[in-house]
């Protein structure tokens, strides 16, 4: 039997035992079905070659490793794990908001736009942010993803539900209830979300 008719589970197998031409199959099987998603969240095509080698890094560990579970598709898996890199992308990235001068004819940092806010005001933003996002860990599974997919990578209710495999009102519902839970996790750490 050719090994490109075998089933994806077939080649995992085989490429866990140490038959690397099966992963080779397995990339070239789904590779453009995930780099398009990849380059559909990102939108930078230099970006997204990055996270796609950077996930199937992480897929060839996870194998090894025993962490694949055949309970759904395999590419559904490594979806789930290029979305996973695509999430810590944005969070570094908002973290690391850093704008040079250098690069400027003239001194930016002295431009109005950039003294509306004080240095106080920068430190308390990203204290809330900080402890929002740690809230949100607190989140059953579901909900978080809804929250990091609206309010971390600014997708749409459509492309939440297209991306979860749920309906609009199961994702809408699902941010609905993060909402109330974050309220719920807010008051019982007595933690202050605004400036004063």
């Amino acid at each position: 039997m050719k090994k490109s008719k075998l089933t994806d589970h077939e080649l995992v197998k085989r490429f866990i035992d140490g038959e690397q031409s099966s992963f080779e199959i397995l990339i070239s099987r789904h590779k453009d079905k995930v780099y398009t998603y990849i380059l559909l969240m990102i939108k930078n095509e230099h970006l997204a070659h990055d996270i796609f080698q950077e996930t199937f890094i992480k897929v060839v560990k996870s194998l090894h490793a025993g962490k694949y579970q055949e309970n759904g598709k395999f590419v559904s898996w490594v979806i789930r794990i290029a979305h996973n890199l695509i999430i810590d992308h944005f969070r570094k990235e908002k973290q690391m908001k850093i704008c040079s001068n250098d690069e400027y004819e003239t001194d930016i940092f002295n431009s109005p736009k950039f003294s509306d806010k004080t240095v106080e005001d920068d430190i308390i933003h990203d204290q809330i942010m900080s402890d929002v996002r740690q809230l949100v860990d607190f989140l059953p599974d579901e909900q978080k993803e809804v929250i990091l997919l609206r309010h971390f990578m600014g997708l749409s209710f459509k492309e939440i539900a297209d991306q979860t495999n749920v309906s609009i009102n199961t994702a809408l519902g699902r941010m609905r209830y993060a909402l109330i839970n974050l309220r719920k996790l807010v008051e019982e750490k007595n933690l202050s979300l605004t400036f004063t």
